[in-house]
């Protein structure tokens, strides 16, 4: 999700917006035919709701899951990040650069950041962490949590 520190508007959400979300979080390719035979309301209804999350911002975007193992993403690691006071904004437009990083939280607690990296081995995981994170002007420590396994709840 692409939502933003200062975009915290709530947007109004009945039964029928969370089960039209519901089947395309479910499969983000499924038409606004069968999302409508689904969620027992008319084609046009389920087009404008569709229309109307997408324009508020509740749907972002249609993307596929991908596998990272079978797309030969063979190594991830949760990377975490202290970073110093003020380097947040520019941080985050560098971090979003960089390809085997696919996921970043802002968070409160022991760390400042958590990444989630995605890397074809060990090898090119040591890269992205050594070469590419801890020489990011404003990070000053990380700590690298191998994943032994993934779930996706999806």
């Amino acid at each position: 999700m692409a939502r933003l520190a200062g975009d915290n508007t709530d947007v109004a959400l009945d039964d029928v917006d969370r089960r039209i979300i519901a089947e395309l979080t479910r499969d983000g390719r499924m038409s606004v035919t069968q999302v409508s035979e689904n969620v027992h309301i008319s084609r046009a209804h389920a087009y404008t709701r569709i229309a109307r999350l997408t324009g508020e911002g509740v749907l972002t975007k249609f993307t596929a899951l991908v596998d990272p193992i079978k797309a030969g993403l063979k190594s991830s690691a949760y990377v975490t990040l202290n970073v110093s006071q003020h380097s947040w904004r520019e941080l985050r437009e560098e971090l979003r650069a960089i390809p085997k990083v696919h996921h970043i939280a802002l968070v409160g607690g022991d760390f400042d950041v958590i990444l989630l990296v995605r890397a074809v081995d060990n090898a090119d995981l040591r890269r992205v962490i050594f070469d590419q994170l801890q020489s990011m002007p404003g990070v000053l420590d990380t700590r690298t949590f191998l994943v032994l396994e993934d779930v996706d709840t999806r």
